[in-house]
């Protein structure tokens, strides 16, 4: 007990047996080789280093990205081969030390002694991390001046581990093999220092074939258009973050004094840094496919390794952060053995108490530093990759063929995005867990042999019965999870198809069979949603009662082998067990995101493999030369379906010059739409050439129309010219149109064009393909939705008119426009029956002279003619130049018919939750799993006290003593079986309930309502909303609950014991309160700001799902895309800051628990001796 610190660190060292007192001071102190002053320095140099080399590998380049090509290639082989020696060194400096620590005897019962086991393995990680950092950087070693920096301080410090192994020979083999290594880490340091001060003559490369250019992505300046990511004023402090910065979040002070102070805005929100944007990772992620074709020509290369190497580096960064959090974590029952030994008067040395709270305190700081790291950087790669994976069906999306179409639904489509893609991106943030969980198995086995000898093995195979009951569970689960989607899709087609024609459902007064048609399918879903949730509940019963049946069959192991149970055995190997408790539980969390991943992936993979519209078929010219033909078709058979045997058309013949004005007539079904759609290369199947020259431009039959103005809709991406601005919406008669609405011009008009007439949109859509100033002009029945004098004025100024010089083909069933066309196609069954000017079909065709006695009821060309240019309104271009200013500059009263998604602002207490628990009896099951898990929680406290209190007292028996600690244990089990039971049908009842309610809201809402709402914004809630609803709502908010409860009863008992400790614990408490409200008022407004910005998303995509016929022929993907990649950036940054704000939080949450658990181990060391003083020491 009275022996020297000093004593401790030197043991029996050689140096007191050899060189006397040279342990003590002065220079020889130092470069002797067996001097603890030697020892101390090593290790503290390579402490240093290693914080360098953290420091480097958070080191980020600009997200241009070196692609080096052959002849540079050969550059790297020094920084590999530093590398690989380094490493390799590292490696066997850590293989050496781990032999060591097996090996070497131990004389005295002390737990924290520095051998030179000690100095080994921290050579070990530190030359390993050095050979990784190279391995990571070897492209830009040259460009980070702290890798400079930290070779040159590594060459001084291989070259005095040289020098001073060298200073006294030992001869034995153990000792000559450290000599041999700290001999061969000079040549290690002079490859580091060389690779990192010698530049390679890159100049000498070209870029021409091998890639050697600079990767350069997609500028977001063209592509966005001037768009608010642009700016670069408000972007993300943490782009220019230092190191401590990062480490400890610092960065996001700003955001949240920002968010203490007023309730965050859109605007508030920073952008996120370039490479985080979904531009940067979509088009990385296409640069790796390119890549992995390249390499495997046979096969198209998988999506998910696609992925992983793209990401491959931060994953191998984040493991190392959850590998050096796993060691560190180990050491906690070694500080719990310490402490119980100190409590029982064992110290060995006087202070060692405060050493050991010192030891801790810093053990918990660097624990918290690299945890919060480690799930910090996991969910920014599983953001990026799900901003990829949005991007990527977005891009797809506007590719679908018609056939693909048929097994890719809107509504799955838009769960793509709002559903699969948050799961996949949730999934890295579990990924280390796997492997780190059997790393702290592993470790805990270990320390508890060292406490409990052969008994070890009960718990193993505990462990091992679990997971293999735990193998068939998965597998059903998985089972379910993927019916569970697939039954999602179903309601979500059936809920898109009612609410998108929700006007007609109302006039014809079908919403109550709809409806029912709805509950149809949510009852099949909650069928296997239940099944679902059921096996979660199996699993974490299983997972949460496996510590406690491990522990207690431990204990009646060690009696049956007369294994002698102390407080420092017993409580060092229940704190091991407590390492995998928490692991453990998470065991049935990170199966289930492993499923739910896996399905996710393989939906989105199945997906992204769907035909596509190629339009190889169709050769484009635009090489804006004068030719005499528009149009060639030369097809003997064109369909839609690759494996129909039944051709759509057949032997079509057409050849339009240049100005040509073609109308194309039929009976309903004769392949007129379809004609069109073979010029626009939307048929896949076409036997035969197709070739289109100019620009085109197409008037769809249905009437695409986004959420926006009017003007934007006429813009569709072109630069504003006011004159001939002005002049399309006179030839599309919608001057009159403009002075009716609110705003003119600038009226918002909802989606799908709701608050217009259908005269109207197809007037709007005239004028957007008139601004476009095409070639050639598909105009596909545009007038059958406008009244005989609107189609005659149309025709007039319109047609014959703005399109004079240009070549249109017009599919129309109104005959009395025919006369004026150079050329009318008579279409029957999928074939031309014959094309001629109209004078000509009348006498030749008795078809088309069938057809226009049809229409005898409507009036001849020529008079409709002069009808509609007498009648025609005499508007002038003044007029038309006041409208315009008055729609454009004027001021303007009233709303928009739009509005902006309404969120809750401001703190709103318990008023959610309340709300939540309020359906269905949800109070009564919610106290129900409380009081259930209350009572396990009481349990684990009076298990662990009636261990504590008598495992040192004679007086009671060791049967008795376990037999009491066994029944409560399976006592606790079924209280854990009832709350999980009762946590499951609160999801149920509360989700059923939710459903209910919002299904009858959305089909008994006026019209006003979906006119004002865009469709997205609805799915988006019954979608991704309802889907946390069902799953993790209930889960989530028991387990909040379950935390406070226990974290509370932690308290409780510390107080009990050491009642000093309240001076601690209750400022503890304080403190927690002041961070917990500072972090709530900016945390809960991004995440209402992230939800509601998930709505654009949804909304967006679902309008690009219903015009991407339109999109194509316009040739817009690359705009609306950009729009998308914006979008995604916009839903992206809320949910950025919101999760490191999370981890902000919990970082100093930790700290402060560090602070208060360090109190406590040192105020219970120094109570007063008592017979249980061990026991309550450990139990605290």
């Amino acid at each position: 007990m009275g022996e020297d610190l000093w004593d401790v660190f030197c043991g029996n060292s050689g140096c007191s047996r050899k060189v006397g007192k040279i342990c003590s001071s002065g220079f020889l102190a130092i470069i002797c080789p067996c001097s603890c002053i030697n020892h101390i320095f090593v290790i503290s140099v390579d402490i240093l280093l290693l914080f360098i080399v953290l420091f480097i590998f958070t080191y980020k380049a600009s997200v241009t990205k070196f692609l080096p090509s052959q002849k540079s290639r050969c550059s790297t082989k020094i920084p590999n081969s530093a590398a690989i020696f380094n490493g390799g060194l590292g490696l066997v400096y850590l293989g050496f030390g781990f032999w060591m620590v097996a090996e070497k005897p131990s004389s005295e019962d002390i737990v924290l002694p520095l051998y030179r086991c000690l100095m080994v393995l921290s050579q070990g990680f530190t030359w390993s991390l050095l050979g990784v950092a190279v391995w990571f950087k070897r492209h830009q070693l040259a460009e980070i001046t702290l890798m400079r920096l930290c070779s040159i301080f590594a060459f001084f410090f291989a070259g005095f581990l040289c020098l001073q192994s060298l200073w006294e020979p030992i001869v034995e083999n153990a000792e000559l093999v450290k000599i041999v290594l700290d001999i061969l880490s000079f040549p290690g340091a002079i490859l580091l220092l060389f690779c990192t001060f010698w530049t390679p003559e890159y100049a000498e490369t070209n870029g021409d074939t091998n890639g050697a250019a600079l990767y350069t992505p997609l500028s977001c300046d063209e592509a966005c258009g001037g768009s608010k990511i642009n700016s670069e004023d408000n972007l993300t402090p943490f782009a220019k973050a230092g190191f401590l910065s990062r480490m400890s979040f610092w960065w996001l002070n700003s955001l949240l004094k920002k968010g203490k102070k007023k309730i965050l805005e859109d605007r508030d929100v920073p952008l996120l840094r370039r490479e985080d944007r979904a531009e940067t990772c979509y088009s990385m992620f296409l640069e790796q496919q390119n890549k992995q074709k390249q390499k495997e020509s046979s096969d198209p290369p998988s999506i998910l390794t696609t992925i992983f190497f793209c990401y491959w580096k931060e994953i191998f960064i984040t493991g190392l952060f959850a590998l050096i959090k796993v060691l560190a974590l180990a050491t906690g029952p070694l500080f719990v053995r310490a402490f119980i030994m100190v409590a029982e008067g064992k110290e060995a040395f006087k202070y060692e108490g405060y050493a050991l709270t010192g030891g801790l305190f810093l053990t918990k700081c660097l624990e918290s530093l690299l945890e919060r790291q480690w799930f910090f950087r996991t969910r920014l790669i599983g953001l990026q990759v799900r901003s990829l994976l949005s991007a990527a069906i977005y891009q797809k999306q506007l590719r679908l063929s018609n056939a693909a179409k048929a097994s890719h639904s809107s509504g799955e489509i838009m769960n793509y995005v709002t559903v699969d893609t948050y799961r996949i991106g949730e999934f890295p943030y579990w990924l280390h867990q796997v492997w780190s969980t059997s790393l702290q198995m592993c470790l805990a086995i270990l320390i508890v042999y060292y406490s409990v000898g052969l008994a070890t093995v009960v718990p193993l195979l505990a462990i091992l019965l679990t997971v293999l009951v735990n193998s068939p569970l998965g597998k059903l689960q998985l089972k379910y999870q993927i019916k569970l989607m697939a039954a999602q899709d179903r309601k979500l087609k059936a809920f898109t198809e009612s609410l998108t024609n929700m006007k007609i459902l109302k006039l014809y007064a079908w919403e109550t069979h709809f409806k029912n048609v709805i509950e149809g399918l949510r009852k099949e879903e909650s069928q296997w949603l239940s099944a679902v949730l059921m096996k979660r509940a199996q699993k974490l019963v299983l997972f949460w009662s496996c510590p406690v049946l491990g522990s207690a069959a431990t204990f009646w192991a060690c009696y049956f082998l007369g294994i002698p149970l102390t407080a420092s055995s017993v409580f060092t190997f229940l704190a091991s067990l407590r390492i995998v408790q928490e692991p453990i539980r998470l065991i049935p969390e990170v199966v289930s995101a492993f499923i739910e991943a896996k399905v996710s992936l393989t939906r989105i993979v199945k997906f992204l493999e769907a035909p596509e519209v190629d339009g190889r078929h169709v050769k484009k010219m635009f090489d804006g030369k004068e030719l005499e033909e528009s149009i060639f078709i030369k097809a003997d058979r064109i369909s839609w379906d690759n494996n129909s045997t039944r051709a759509t058309l057949r032997n079509i013949n057409l050849v339009v010059k240049h100005g040509e004005k073609v109308a194309i007539c039929g009976e309903v079904g004769s392949g007129k739409s379809t004609l069109l759609a073979v010029i626009l290369g939307e048929v896949p199947q076409v036997d035969g050439k197709v070739q289109a020259y100019g620009k085109i431009a197409y008037v769809s039959q249905a009437a695409w129309i986004q959420t926006g103005t009017i003007q934007e809709n006429i813009l569709f991406g072109s630069a504003m010219d006011p004159y001939r601005y002005r002049e399309v919406i006179e030839k599309c008669s919608l001057v009159k149109d403009l002075e009716m609405l609110p705003f003119g011009d600038l009226t918002e008009i909802g989606e799908r064009g709701v608050n217009l007439s259908g005269g109207q949109k197809q007037r709007v859509q005239l004028a957007r393909a008139l601004y476009q100033e095409a070639d050639v002009y598909l105009l596909d029945d545009p007038f059958s939705a406008v009244d005989a004098h609107t189609a005659a004025s149309l025709f007039n100024e319109y047609v014959m008119g703005a399109l004079s010089s240009k070549t249109v083909i017009l599919v129309t069933h109104q005959v009395d426009f025919l006369p004026a066309f150079d050329s009318v196609l008579l279409m029957s069954e999928g074939e031309i029956l014959q094309a001629a000017t109209y004078d000509q079909l009348m006498h030749s065709s008795q078809e088309f002279w069938d057809l226009v006695e049809a229409h005898k009821g409507t009036a001849g060309s020529e008079r409709q003619q002069d009808h509609a240019s007498s009648q025609k309104p005499n508007t002038s271009k003044g007029e038309i130049q006041t409208i315009y200013t008055k729609e454009e500059f004027g001021e303007t009263s009233g709303d928009q018919l739009i509005k902006k998604e309404e969120r809750e602002t401001g703190d709103t207490g318990f008023k959610p939750y309340i709300q939540y628990l309020k359906h269905s009896k949800g109070f009564l099951y919610f106290s129900l799993s409380t009081m259930f898990h209350l009572i396990f929680t009481v349990g684990q406290l009076i298990q662990s006290y009636w261990l504590a209190a008598d495992i040192q007292n004679p007086s009671v028996s060791k049967p008795k003593l376990l037999t009491v600690y066994t029944v409560i244990g399976f006592s606790m089990i079924i209280f854990l079986f009832f709350r999980s039971i009762f946590i499951v049908v609160l999801g149920l009842r509360a989700s059923e309930s939710i459903f209910s309610t919002l299904l009858s809201s959305l089909f008994q809402a006026p019209m006003f309502f979906y006119d004002s709402t865009p469709l997205g914004r609805i799915l988006s809630r019954v979608s991704s909303d309802l889907s946390v609803v069902d799953l993790d709502l209930a889960f989530k908010l028991t387990f909040a609950v379950g935390a406070a409860v226990t974290t509370y009863s932690s308290f409780g008992v510390v107080a009990i014991f050491a009642w000093q400790l309240l001076f601690v614990i209750v400022p503890t408490i304080y403190l927690t309160t002041l961070i917990q409200s500072y972090y709530f008022a900016s945390a809960k407004e991004l995440m209402r700001i992230s939800g509601t910005t998930k709505s654009l998303v949804a909304s967006h995509l679902a309008e690009s799902v219903a015009g991407a016929m339109t999109i194509r022929a316009f040739r817009e993907e690359d705009r609306l895309f950009s729009k998308n990649l914006d979008l995604i950036d916009t839903n992206a940054s809320p949910l950025f800051h919101n999760f490191t704000a999370n981890e902000w939080y919990i970082q100093r949450l930790e700290i402060i628990s560090a602070i208060a658990l360090s109190s406590a181990a040192l105020a219970l060391t120094l109570l007063p001796e008592g017979a249980s003083k061990s026991g309550r020491c450990s139990l605290s």
